[in-house]
């Protein structure tokens, strides 16, 4: 029984999906303490509970503490088994984390998988479907397994309800990745979502990314949503180069300008672009756990440069060395940091 201390480090939810998800991977049983306590309401939240139950549900895992606010979690998986799975989140809680907590193991499994998940897919504090869909699934697919997935019906804080698919098919090797340098720049476009709000919010939001960088008119779209279930503002930058496609989104909030909220957004797309490294600092926070699956199997791995590391990556890798024999290098280097990924056995 590995034993996690929910609070070290970053301190949050991810310390529980992540030790979910490699337990599943690994067949290790974990005990989770002090769940969430860096949080201002610490305990397992109806997101946290419904990647639990997502967990339980494709493992037939026997489980203790599943329930709101639990600080303590006892998980003992069974066999993962693919299959046809549907989770209802019932608010805005994040879809794409919930998915995150058992695609590693069904991207691995004995055939096919589909997923329908319902609640939020546009999340201030989680990837939004469009990071999940351009930047971090075609990486995986490099990898070996192959993950469509699809936004029936986009989801806002606070009202939720909205809907994405996915239909993996598992690779039974995880192959290695190397992303040192992102390559030429093929296209960039700006996306916005609008939901039951003026449609002027995001023309003023175009306006300011367009006035600042002189982006043509044709990188620019509105998506306007009719029939969301509750308001919401989405701005979408996506910058396609040869080796890697990178996605920074930025939320309207009450009060805050259209004209802030894309100014927040391009700012950090600056901030990467003027770094000169490939992958940002949320897609090497994702990129960890496949990564070191595939360096624990002696498959895979890989190493890639990046901003530097958060302390939100610096936890992962934590709990990652708890669950699999692995070797996670991270070297400072012009400003950024090169993370090698590699089985506990590899010298270099």
């Amino acid at each position: 029984m590995i034993s996690i201390d929910g609070s070290q480090g970053e301190g949050g939810g991810q310390i529980v999906r992540s030790s979910l998800a490699l337990a599943l991977v690994t067949g290790q049983s974990v005990t989770i303490n002090r769940v969430r306590a860096q949080r201002r309401k610490p305990g397992l939240m109806r997101q946290h509970l419904t990647a639990v139950q997502a967990a339980v549900q494709v493992s037939s895992a026997h489980v203790q503490g599943a329930e709101l606010g639990s600080q303590q979690l006892v998980f003992r998986p069974g066999a993962v088994r693919a299959g046809q799975y549907a989770f209802r989140i019932g608010t805005a809680g994040s879809t794409t984390l919930v998915l995150q907590t058992i695609l590693p193991a069904l991207m691995s499994a004995e055939g096919d998988s589909t997923i329908q998940l319902e609640g939020g897919t546009h999340n201030p504090l989680a990837p939004a479907y469009d990071f999940l869909a351009a930047a971090y699934l075609p990486l995986l697919a490099r990898l070996g397994p192959r993950v469509a997935v699809r936004l029936h019906q986009p989801g806002f804080f606070p009202a939720g309800l909205g809907r994405i698919s996915a239909t993996i098919e598992p690779s039974p090797q995880l192959g290695r990745l190397e992303l040192l340098d992102r390559g030429a720049l093929l296209g960039r476009k700006v996306r916005v979502l609008i939901a039951r709000l003026p449609r002027h919010i995001a023309e003023r939001e175009c306006r300011t990314i367009a006035q600042a960088t002189g982006w043509d008119e044709s990188c620019f779209e509105i998506d306007q949503i009719a029939d969301a279930p509750g308001p919401g503002n989405a701005v979408t930058v996506e910058l396609q180069f040869e080796h890697v496609t990178e996605v920074f989104t930025g939320f309207g909030q009450r009060g805050v300008p259209a004209e802030v909220v894309a100014q927040r957004t391009l700012d950090r797309v600056q901030h990467y672009l003027a770094a000169d490294v490939p992958v940002g600092e949320h897609l090497a926070d994702q990129l960890l756990l496949p990564l070191g699956i595939g360096a624990h199997r002696g498959t895979g791995g890989g190493v890639f440069r990046t901003l530097p590391l958060s302390s939100h990556s610096l936890t992962h890798i934590r709990v990652l060395k708890r669950f699999l024999d692995v070797h996670v290098e991270v070297e400072e280097a012009d400003g950024g940091a090169v993370v090698r990924v590699d089985s506990a056995g590899t010298s270099r």
